[in-house]
């Protein structure tokens, strides 16, 4: 097991001769308050290469999902900078896809038109024919062919969230962020999701933060494991290599001892060095 700890300072794109794809550089956040200022994240670096599968985990209050906001541009840092591809992130683009946990589906439009309004905003020069092509394609690939005529209202909540990433997919974004994308489904449909995508990353390869509570989620889909400290002035406080190798069968990996040790050390992190009142 490595574990990699946070104490080194982080590079400047000056100081090193190729930048990670995905920067978060000495990163805080901190909004005004009638008592002063409150300190939700503060002296955040973390470097993503691309293609990585990095999954956040930590307490509620931890700061998480103002991360993810940053990485998205719905939020700018107080201090530091995010950056993909060097170039500092300053607002939403079609290049950072987000899936929320509530899906955020449009519930009177079809499952087909839900996918199709983001490849016609994306994409406006294709003509119709392709932007159904790219739309059929991702449905497929999520195992929606049979019900791109419902609406949201008629399917299920697992359902739901395989629109929502083909949604995300179609525009082929180069960064994938996913909020608790699992986190409202049964054991049975979360796992079927995992698979899925894992499965579809493997074939793409885009690059994804994902946000999660549960650990044994994290060690079957990331590379690496961002364990944060508490809130506020919340930081990241270690990073878990996760070393079985892809493609990753669940039983076979979760029977290794490696596994139990890894899974142990995070519940440490977070139940014992960094317990919490409330989660």
């Amino acid at each position: 097991m490595q574990v990699i700890p946070t104490t080194a300072q982080p590079s400047s794109p000056a100081s090193t001769k190729q930048e990670a794809f995905l920067t978060v550089d000495n990163v805080a956040k901190i909004y005004p308050t009638k008592t002063g200022d409150y300190t939700v994240l503060q002296n955040v670096n973390l470097s993503i290469q691309q293609g990585e599968f990095i999954c956040l985990i930590g307490h509620s209050g931890c700061g998480k999902t103002t991360l993810l906001n940053m990485v998205s541009g719905f939020s700018q840092p107080s201090v530091g900078q995010v950056r993909v591809n060097g170039k500092p992130v300053v607002k939403p683009g079609p290049d950072r896809m987000v899936v929320f946990q509530g899906y955020a589906l449009l519930p009177w439009l079809t499952v087909f038109e839900n996918v199709y309004l983001a490849v016609k905003k994306v994409y406006p020069e294709k003509s119709k024919a392709e932007k159904t092509r790219i739309v059929n394609e991702h449905l497929a690939m999520v195992g929606l062919t049979e019900a791109a005529d419902k609406k949201p209202p008629q399917i299920s909540g697992g359902m739901k969230q395989r629109v929502a990433i083909a949604r995300a997919l179609s525009i082929r974004p180069e960064v994938l962020i996913l909020d608790e994308p699992f986190g409202a489904l049964d054991a049975i449909t979360k796992e079927e999701l995992q698979e899925e995508l894992l499965k579809i990353w493997n074939d793409h390869r885009c690059t994804v933060l994902m946000i999660t509570h549960d650990i044994d989620e994290a060690l079957f889909l990331a590379d690496r494991l961002v364990m944060m400290t508490n809130g506020p002035a919340a930081t990241i406080g270690e990073i878990m290599e996760i070393p079985f190798k892809r493609p990753r069968n669940r039983t076979r990996i979760m029977e290794t001892p490696e596994y139990y040790k890894l899974r142990n050390y995070a519940l440490d992190f977070l139940y014992n060095r960094f317990a919490h009142d409330v989660d």
